[in-house]
């Protein structure tokens, strides 16, 4: 009995991946994935409001990009084509979420708690960055999140945002305004903690 093995896929590079996906090799998609999966969903994560809705797309992300692999041109590298797709599939989401907005369910079987926190406090002792990304449009938390959490250059950017450089400059400016203003309260004289010598 003769057994096809097909092509090595653990040598091959990431375009060659995809046209081998294309063309129907069932073992290069799973290949390409597990080489950036931690990288997507970092990504996803980050430009998410939350972890159910960065879960959700990126699921949506990698079926768009499994059914339209044979579209890639080889103008960019597959790990921006991937990049792109799942910060365009978070921020759809977020659009659909804004349009039809959804609250959450109560419990039936007890009374609704009474909101007894203390919010600045609670902000104040449980407020990261990853959790300031929040206060932030998306479509600046993409741009913020590309430039500075990812490392992409500006000019990169402004290839997976699919917007002008000038575009991405002006919303990662106005994000690093948002974030700075949210997060000065962090500073040890806006704690109550000042300098020695003070």
């Amino acid at each position: 009995m003769r057994i096809n093995r097909g092509i090595a896929v653990a040598g091959m590079s990431d375009a060659q991946l995809l046209a081998a996906h294309a063309a129907g090799d069932p073992r290069a998609f799973a290949e390409l994935l597990s080489r950036h999966q931690d990288h997507l969903w970092q990504t996803a994560r980050r430009t998410s409001y939350t972890v159910q809705d960065a879960e959700d797309a990126l699921q949506e992300a990698l079926l768009s990009a499994h059914r339209t692999a044979a579209t890639f041109r080889e103008d960019a590298a597959v790990r921006s084509w991937l990049h792109r797709i799942v910060v365009n599939a978070c921020l759809d989401r977020m659009r659909r979420n804004r349009a039809r907005p959804t609250v959450p369910l109560m419990d039936d079987d007890g009374p609704e708690p009474a909101d007894t926190r203390d919010v600045m406090s609670e902000r104040e002792t449980s407020l990261t960055v990853e959790e300031a990304l929040l206060i932030l449009p998306p479509e600046q938390r993409a741009a913020v999140v590309a430039v500075d959490l990812e490392g992409y250059s500006v000019a990169e950017a402004s290839v997976l945002l699919g917007v002008p450089e000038g575009t991405v400059k002006s919303r990662c400016s106005r994000a690093r305004s948002k974030l700075a203003h949210h997060l000065k309260y962090l500073q040890p004289e806006r704690n109550g903690i000042l300098p020695r010598g003070v």
